[in-house]
């Protein structure tokens, strides 16, 4: 049984290169797809906020939940390639991107390489760009007990989530998850420098979002993307962490806004 519910979300099980692909789908509007970080053990709890005004889709990774693996799949790329496809047989010409986290990085890798498709991007808490001031933990080194306070500010927030005492199942998971965010996120530096130098020729417009607590992801690494996409727009919630969509709904409600007021695609 899953620790959160999807009661009112239609699951949908697709082949996508062969590739199992679960897609769970709710709401009626302009299509909005939410691409998750590097943990699902959370849901997508906060995504009914937004379905009495957007159809939002909340495909799994592969790798990740209840898509399959695809150890084929060994770059940022070839998973944004993946979404393409699943883009393509679900009929979504033209969406709304969001993307939390190692989510918001695959999100804008997928709208430098697809600009035509994306309406609006938003991009919570990305993960990518790393300034020196504003280094991330070492993952290695966080225990089970430290992992809540990287996530959130709140505790609560999370508790209901995150077992005290985790049986195998969902250590198994996370281990899972943790190994291929791991090696999506191992890319060369020399491919990194090419996707910031990049991230200038975006015109899509853009929300970055973002926890002023985030202890997983440095509010200070926002300056980063700024610099790269001048056109882009910041919030900084207060009293939040990395998990922000779940945490907080002012950031929900800031996300909403933003997507309702960018219906039009950049020039080509």
């Amino acid at each position: 049984m899953k620790p959160y519910c999807t009661t009112g979300f239609e699951r949908r099980e697709l082949s996508i290169g062969g590739i199992r692909t679960v897609v769970y789908v709710a709401g009626s509007g302009p299509d909005v797809v939410y691409l998750h970080g590097g943990g699902t053990f959370h849901g997508f709890e906060f995504a009914r906020d937004w379905l009495s005004q957007f159809r939002v889709w909340l495909p799994y990774h592969p790798g990740f939940g209840e898509s399959a693996d695809a150890t084929d799949l060994k770059t940022l790329h070839s998973y944004a390639l993946h979404c393409r496809a699943l883009f393509d047989e679900l009929r979504l010409k033209q969406l709304s991107l969001v993307g939390a986290s190692l989510g918001g990085l695959l999100a804008a890798k997928f709208t430098l390489a697809f600009p035509e498709r994306v309406r609006a991007l938003v991009l919570v808490a990305p993960a990518g760009i790393v300034l020196p001031a504003f280094p991330i933990p070492d993952f290695s080194k966080l225990s089970h007990v430290d992992w809540p306070h990287y996530l959130v500010y709140d505790q609560k927030v999370v508790r209901p989530f995150w077992p005290d005492n985790p049986d195998a199942s969902f250590v198994a998971a996370f281990v899972r998850e943790a190994r291929c965010s791991g090696r999506l996120m191992a890319e060369g530096i020399g491919t990194q420098r090419e996707f910031v130098k990049a991230l200038k020729s975006l015109r899509t417009p853009t929300l970055i979002i973002w926890g002023s607590e985030d202890r997983m992801m440095p509010v200070g690494n926002a300056t980063g993307w700024l610099e790269q996409l001048s056109g882009a727009t910041l919030t900084v919630i207060d009293r939040a962490g990395h998990l922000l969509l779940d945490e907080s709904k002012s950031a929900r409600n800031e996300v909403a806004r933003f997507l309702s007021s960018s219906g039009t695609l950049p020039e080509a």
